[in-house]
């Protein structure tokens, strides 16, 4: 159960939309409060990803 949880597909795709999530708030217009979160999205998203390159296939 835990094997299929943590496989590295799902969890590095998740990653890399949080870090184009954090690019797009970084670059939208609109919202001051976005912009502000948007560092620390990116950086959660590179973390993530950092870690899940680590997961088993």
């Amino acid at each position: 159960m835990m094997r299929r949880l943590f496989r590295r597909g799902p969890w590095e795709a998740g990653a890399i939309a949080l870090i184009v999530a954090g690019v797009v708030m970084l670059m939208q217009p609109f919202s001051l409060t976005l912009y502000g979160y948007s560092f620390a999205t990116v950086l959660a998203g590179a973390a993530m990803f950092v870690v899940v390159s680590k997961f088993p296939e």
